[in-house]
């Protein structure tokens, strides 16, 4: 019998609700332990994550992985991994609000299903629309919000990292362990 989430994954794998499907090769739709005390949310798939149909996969994907085992000793099939947008924007360019609108409710039901303690937001996208925010991730980043019952911890992309160097990695670095922490506290692995 399929989960509500795995439910939840077949339904978003025909959505045309947006012009981001009449480009996309499949939908990525998340990945991940469905009862995961941790979630990370990112903007959108990428070339690789498109065609995988499996997000943060690339070279962005490795950083992820790095700053989860290194900084909170998990891996990525101990938490759940989505985006803000499920099907790749051409180009790879920034989603488009309405996007973003539009393909809220996937990642709505995503939250509801799963209910992590601390939710990790990576880049401006993911971090402005689960805040409810127009301030941007430098601004946002450094802090816990709390978040549906729990707590979120905006950070900068993986992407950023590789192309700012180390100053963005540290920043990261800090976040994931200001998550742990949080986790921690929480009483991680419930």
């Amino acid at each position: 019998m399929p989960t509500a989430l795995e439910e939840l994954a077949v339904q978003a794998s025909t959505c045309v609700a947006c012009r981001l499907s009449e480009h996309r090769t499949q939908v990525v739709f998340g990945m991940g332990d469905p009862a995961a005390d941790l979630m990370l949310v990112g903007e959108g798939p990428g070339a690789e994550e498109d065609r995988q149909g499996l997000p943060f996969v690339g070279r962005s994907g490795q950083l992820l992985d790095r700053l989860l085992l290194e900084e909170m000793g998990r891996t990525r099939d101990s938490v759940f991994i989505a985006n803000t947008v499920k099907c790749r924007p051409p180009g790879n360019r920034d989603p488009k609000p309405d996007e973003v609108e539009t393909c809220w409710g996937w990642l709505e039901q995503q939250l509801d299903l799963i209910a992590p303690a601390v939710v990790i937001t990576l880049g401006n996208f993911a971090s402005k629309r689960l805040l409810g925010t127009d301030v941007g991730i430098t601004k946002l980043r450094g802090s816990a919000y709390p978040y549906r019952g729990g707590s979120l911890v905006a950070t900068f992309h993986p992407a950023a990292a590789l192309r700012g160097g180390g100053a963005v990695l540290a920043q990261m670095r800090s976040d994931f362990v200001r998550a742990k922490l949080l986790l921690d506290g929480h009483g991680a692995g419930r």
